[in-house]
């Protein structure tokens, strides 16, 4: 009988240590819309493996500090061109984002 070369057990090409990272680059991907009272906004999540540096929150005027998860929020209608919202772009705390 000829020798496998594929662990058995195991699908070809899966490896349990990037599960985790899959999962959160998906959750990380998870953009959506929210309509607010100043217009549109796109609102992405950001997970606490993903932040890496610290901001401050616009809402609270406080840090927030690496390794906490959070969100990142940016206009969707604005005037002056989707470059401009990209970059006008502000990173803050989850609640802050619900309760602003």
């Amino acid at each position: 009988m000829p020798r496998s070369n594929h662990p058995r057990g195991r699908r070809p090409g899966s490896d349990d240590s990037g599960d985790d990272e899959t999962l959160d680059r998906m959750r990380a991907g998870w953009r959506r819309t929210e309509e607010r009272r100043d217009g549109l906004w796109t609102v992405q999540p950001v997970t606490a493996v993903r932040a890496t540096k610290s901001y401050v929150c616009p809402g609270c005027s406080l840090e927030i500090a690496p390794k906490t998860p959070h969100l990142v929020a940016w206009r969707a209608d604005g005037l002056m061109g989707e470059a401009a919202d990209l970059a006008g772009r502000r990173h803050w705390h989850s609640h802050c984002w619900r309760i602003r």
